[in-house]
């Protein structure tokens, strides 16, 4: 199983960022789908999750409203569509799957900065 995260970078309070997370070696479309986050001195925390069909969607209080998670089962992507971002959004996200066995996986993480 491999997760790749990209698309983060340095960003001003109140701009937009999409990542996206391609992954292979799993049976894509049949499992939910995960964005964590962590940062600097603190756990990691899920921000959001997707199911196999895309159909349910499920987002952290924190990021109620302002970030949005999809997928592309074509494209074996899924996708956090972050707007009106805040400085506290500032972490590293990571994407996640949880496969049939129980094994959890994880992307290496692309950083996100929220600062002007």
């Amino acid at each position: 199983v491999h997760l790749a995260e990209s698309g983060g970078g340095l960003v001003q309070p109140g701009g937009s960022l999409r990542l996206s997370c391609a992954a292979s070696g799993v049976t894509f479309s049949s499992l939910a789908m995960s964005w964590y986050r962590q940062s600097s001195g603190n756990d990691r925390e899920q921000v959001a999750s997707v199911s196999g069909g895309g159909g349910m969607t499920t987002d952290a209080d924190a990021v109620k409203g302002r970030f949005t998670v999809s997928r592309d089962n074509v494209k074996s992507t899924i996708y956090l569509q972050m707007d009106n971002l805040k400085p506290e959004d500032t972490a590293v996200y990571f994407c996640s799957v949880v496969t049939f066995s129980g094994s959890r996986y994880w992307g290496q993480g692309t950083q996100v900065t929220v600062s002007s």
